[in-house]
């Protein structure tokens, strides 16, 4: 019963001391109106700035406790002068509030609401003066119109930001990201609801396809007005609400071609910016690198390409860029050659490219696919990453350096050490690598021998094309070890081609040829190489037909005239002096086979150095050569 007495007497005090309040505005409505309709004088200057009002003492006091504190403390009893010092919103912004004051009607919109609550609080319109004073007003239209859409809330809040610190202490940014937030993620579950209900019908990869690619929505430009600090602080609401990360990225691409707009980032050589301005993207370009999603494939490939070379050109943070290397690194497959020729922005006349920026990034998607080598996936299965991306990254890299090849500053050691980085499972040939090296070869023509050898051992010859080796052969500016390599290679593989077209055409050696060429080419080609060897084979025996031709002509000949001269010299008796002794055996005679044998010898077309080729093959040594004991 006593509590409830007291509530009684609580709520009966407080209902009059409203109606106090409701009739006091009335009365200084009631006065203000009267102080027009006489013109009574104005008794009180207030100076803002360079403006002048001149006004009456009475409407302000009532319902500013600011000017009213500032009248009862001074020391003059009649105060005719006040001045005014960092008025939020300025002249403009009082101006609006004296009219409040002397309750002259004026619109209040989404454009001066913002103002009209700094300044109300600056002057503490509050309730504690008048009942509906203005700092009520502002707030009750704040809550009920303007924060209820993305485009009013986004206008006052860029408004409020040359309202700051004021608009921070009425919490005027803070609703105003609240509402962004609130109103954005309703938005975004509305669109998703309804893409996932049209597409409802189709298979599961693809709604999972459409969830990676965010459309951007309606409202997205809106936010590309605000200032950076405001931007990330509604961008950390809106996921704290539930908002996709990967959704933000959009709006960050939008963003960021906005605010860094006016960067010559593409071009070679790094132009002079004011400090201010250039420090001003550079906090713009941290600030999104941070917020970039951490989700693969959130961003393009040349969209992060494009926020690297503007690091690079502004100097940021190394956590920054290397951050951006590393995302980069995780989606190379799916770069061109464009995103890696990143001018160097150094005045150091070195590279034209910045190529330790690419070695890193090179460096970075190795470790990611000794990582990924055997990914897990929800099956308790475990696969390797497609072979595909290897090979466009791998095509990527050669392109690479045959772009940069052409530089002549860039040293043997850089240009080797990019080449060794390309990952040997993605080069199903070594035609890409042989066109950089041929380029750097011929763009770096004083190069010395063993800087060329440096340079040709990073190619694999056997790995080369028919035609690479073709061309290869007949290339001068390669070593001569090398070129003896590829001719080595390519003969060795001409004899397996043939001993796999002689023995039978098994799956497994069609396989084998068909890794240089198409089927089609490799029977062609055989085929020339088997009636090449057939008509090799026929010249050898025509050559060895006539050799006989000769051999027959000539052994006839020479029976003719040793016949002759056989039958003409006269039979010589034994002598003293043809007669042996008798410690000495008798020396043979010579047979008439034995002399025709060496004259045919001495025809013979094989060369003879010390000995004499036997029927067997084999050279028999000189018998005035030969070593005996006998």
């Amino acid at each position: 019963m006593v509590d409830r007495g007291l509530d009684k007497t609580t709520t009966s005090a407080s209902d009059l001391s409203v109606k106090k309040q409701e009739l006091l505005s009335s009365a200084m409505k009631r006065t203000s109106d009267w102080i027009f309709s006489q013109e009574i004088p104005s008794d009180v200057n207030v100076q803002i700035g360079e403006s002048s009002f001149t006004l009456h003492k009475y409407p302000l006091v009532s319902k500013c406790g600011y000017i009213r504190k500032l009248v009862s403390e001074s020391n003059d009893s009649d105060v005719s002068f006040v001045e005014l010092s960092d008025v939020p919103g300025g002249a403009e912004a009082f101006e609006l509030a004296a009219k409040f004051c002397y309750g002259i009607n004026f619109e209040i919109n989404v454009e001066n609401i913002a103002m009209l609550r700094c300044v109300a609080e600056y002057l503490e319109m509050t309730e504690d003066y008048s009942v509906g004073n203005l700092v009520a007003r502002t707030d009750a239209y704040l809550n009920d119109v303007a924060l209820k859409t993305i485009a009013g809330s986004v206008s006052i809040l860029h408004i409020s930001e040359s309202l700051l610190p004021i608009a921070e202490k009425t919490k005027l940014v803070s609703k105003c990201i609240d509402a962004i937030a609130y109103i954005a993620c309703n938005e975004s579950q509305l669109c998703t609801s309804v893409r996932s209900e049209s597409g409802s019908d189709g298979v599961m990869s693809s709604s999972v396809s459409s969830q990676q690619r965010p459309v951007v929505d309606w409202w997205a430009e809106d936010l590309t007005v605000l200032r950076i600090d405001l931007f990330q602080r509604v961008l950390i609401a809106m996921m704290a609400r539930g908002f996709k990360q990967f959704a933000i990225g959009p709006i960050l691409m939008l963003y960021a071609q906005k605010s860094l707009r006016g960067l010559d980032i593409f071009g070679k050589g790094r132009k002079k910016i004011e400090p201010r301005q250039e420090h001003e993207k550079r906090v713009i370009l941290e600030t999104i690198v941070s917020l970039l999603p951490k989700e693969k494939n959130a961003m393009s490939v040349s969209f992060l390409s494009m926020l690297l070379r503007a690091a690079i050109y502004l100097d940021t943070t190394v956590a920054c860029r290397l951050d951006l290397e590393k995302r980069m690194a995780m989606q190379l497959g799916q770069a061109v050659l464009d995103d890696l020729l990143i001018p160097s922005y150094s005045f150091t006349g070195d590279t034209l490219f910045d190529v330790d920026t690419v070695q890193r990034i090179m460096n970075n998607y190795q470790e990611s696919q000794i990582g990924n080598h055997f990914v897990y996936n929800g099956d308790d299965e475990y696969f390797s990453p497609p072979q595909s991306d290897i090979e466009r990254v791998g095509k990527l890299m050669e392109n690479y350096l045959a772009e940069i090849a052409t530089d002549r500053n860039l040293s043997v050691a850089k240009f080797i050490s990019l080449a060794e980085l390309i990952p040997e499972q993605s080069k199903p040939t070594e035609d890409g690598m042989y066109r950089a090296l041929d380029i750097y070869l011929k763009a770096h023509p004083n190069l010395s021998d063993m800087e060329r050898k440096k340079v040709c051992s990073i190619m694999d010859c056997q790995r080369l094309s028919r035609e690479a080796c073709a061309h290869a052969a007949q290339n001068d500016r390669l070593p001569v070890q090398t070129v003896v390599q590829v001719l080595y290679y390519e003969q060795q593989r001409l004899r397996d081609a043939m001993n796999g077209s002689e023995t039978a055409e098994s799956p497994s050696i069609h396989t084998k040829l068909n890794v240089y060429s198409g089927d089609i080419q490799v029977s062609n080609e055989l085929t020339s190489l088997r009636r090449e060897n057939e008509d090799l084979k026929l010249e050898v025996v025509k050559l060895k037909m006539k050799l006989k031709e000769i051999e027959i002509s000539t052994l006839k000949s020479t029976v003719k005239s040793t016949v002759k001269s056989t039958v003409n010299s006269p039979i010589a008796n034994a002598s003293p002096s043809h007669s042996h002794s008798a410690d000495k055996p008798p020396l043979p005679r010579k047979s008439f086979i034995s002399s025709v044998s060496k004259k045919l010898g001495k025809l013979s077309p094989f060369p003879r150095l010390d000995g004499i080729v036997s029927a067997k093959g084999k050279i028999k040594p000189n018998k005035n050569r030969r070593h005996s004991i006998s």
